[in-house]
């Protein structure tokens, strides 16, 4: 038979017992009622830097009222093994976003993406330009000569022109632009590899390259899509009979940046080594960034024996055979029916 101070310390271990019980039952319902609410966000964006940890980042959005506590998220992290997997970057979260979305989202790295386009028919410089002014990069190639960005994304000696793939590359804030640029020179190169190696039998290409530096005359001539493959057969056929391609962009491309938007005779008279009209063959280096579809109409050109085209002037072309009919066209579009 217990004593009545046995009974008494008996009671008290109960009662603490039953509070603990208690307190841990209103501890875990919060948390669960924590890390379930919708929580009221804003358009803030939150940097995520190196060394920061998740405690560290958990009292930040405290401080900010996005969290109603410090500990919380901190206890969700480790009871999810989450809590040393927080991915540097920059977020911003929609409102009514829950705790443990939240911590999905910082966790797994989905943190704001930005965008550099570059567009089909864009030549090196002008890739350059728009490299050196996206937000949020990394810019260690702003400045150097085209020389030295190809050497500092371990293509010495390679020309760089042409060598971009088109399109549009996105990346996290602090990105170096190394990593853009050398992601489109890969593409580039894994695409023109694949189009090589399915391409039309007797071309007159001796190399991959020669192909792409005739994807880049197509692109720049081509004003409606669908033309690229009657483009690309007009210049096939007169590199197969040893015809002068003359075609102005490469002619504008050897003026180079003192080209006014102006083309003139005497632009077309002065022989540089992108000169078309005084020059027989292909120009030495593409003149611009071709996009997939012209590399494919520059290896699978369309069977056709036109020799000519010139401009409506809607962006399409009139294709010719002959001289005589070429002349005809370029009177009727060109030169409003006066010869």
């Amino acid at each position: 038979m217990l004593s009545k101070a046995s009974l008494f310390k008996h009671r008290i271990v109960r009662r603490g017992l039953g509070v603990g019980a208690a307190i841990a039952m209103l501890l875990l319902s919060y948390l669960v009622y924590a890390w379930s609410v919708g929580l009221d966000t804003s358009d803030k964006i939150y940097t995520v830097k190196p060394g920061t940890t998740l405690k560290s980042f958990t009292r930040e959005l405290h401080r900010d009222g996005l969290l109603p506590d410090r500990f919380s998220m901190v206890w969700l992290s480790y009871l999810r093994g989450q809590h040393r997997s927080l991915k540097v970057g920059e977020y911003r979260f929609k409102s009514g976003v829950s705790q443990r979305e939240l911590l999905d989202i910082v966790t797994s790295g989905r943190s704001i993406q930005y965008a550099l386009l570059i567009p089909e028919g864009w030549n090196f410089r002008e890739v350059m330009q728009a490299l050196n002014s996206a937000e949020k990069l990394e810019h260690t190639l702003k400045g150097l000569s085209a020389n030295m960005v190809m050497e500092q994304l371990g293509k010495a000696g390679i020309h760089p022109e042409g060598r971009f793939f088109p399109d549009t590359y996105y990346y996290t804030a602090g990105t170096s632009d190394r990593v853009l640029m050398q992601q489109a020179f890969a593409r580039m190169e894994q695409r023109l590899a694949s189009e090589w190696a399915e391409r039309e039998k007797d071309l007159p290409y001796k190399t991959p390259y020669e192909a792409l530096i005739m994807a880049s005359i197509v692109e720049k001539e081509t004003g409606v899509p669908q033309e690229r493959p009657e483009i690309a057969g007009v210049f096939v056929n007169r590199l197969r009979i040893g015809m002068r391609l003359q075609t102005d962009p490469t002619v504008i491309y050897g003026v180079g940046e003192s080209f006014d938007g102006n083309l003139r005779r005497r632009d077309l008279r002065r022989d540089t080594p992108y000169n078309t009209y005084t020059r027989k063959g292909l120009p030495p280096t593409p003149i611009a960034m071709p996009g997939g579809d012209a590399i494919h109409a520059a290896l699978h050109p369309a069977k056709t024996e036109h020799l000519y085209f010139v401009s409506r002037g809607d962006g399409s072309h009139y294709f010719s055979s002959t001289l005589k009919e070429h002349q005809n066209a370029v009177v009727k579009y060109q030169l409003g029916g006066k010869k």
